[in-house]
């Protein structure tokens, strides 16, 4: 379910995780009710510290994603999926970055230079 973490990245382990809750939240693949894996499980799935992952999930709680219910676990707070179409418009732009050459940092730039003056 869920991806590995970059330890070379650059980028903390915990924000990592958060992004890849983030994601999973986005992409629809945990909705609202829904239980994350147990902290000591989500510590050997990423390969890091109990506290790193207890560290997102607290981020992930104050930013309003997840609750966590004492002695039984965090569950996702609220599920802001997105639109089919906003995804196939994703798609076919990383097809036609692809197709000419550009790859993911030359695509990051692209998008937030546009993102800034659009």
């Amino acid at each position: 379910m869920f991806g590995k973490i970059d330890k070379h990245d650059g980028v903390p382990a915990y924000i990592q995780i958060m992004n890849i809750v983030k994601r999973e939240i986005m992409l629809g693949r945990l909705e609202n009710g829904d239980q994350l894996p147990p902290v000591r499980e989500m510590a050997a799935m990423f390969g890091v510290n109990m506290n790193t992952v207890i560290r997102s999930l607290e981020r992930l709680q104050f930013e309003g994603l997840v609750e966590a219910e004492h002695g039984v676990g965090y569950f996702v707070k609220t599920a802001h999926s997105i639109n089919r179409e906003v995804m196939k418009t994703i798609s076919e732009s990383v097809g036609e970055l692809k197709k000419n050459g550009i790859d993911l940092q030359m695509a990051k730039v692209l998008l937030e230079e546009v993102w800034k003056n659009d």
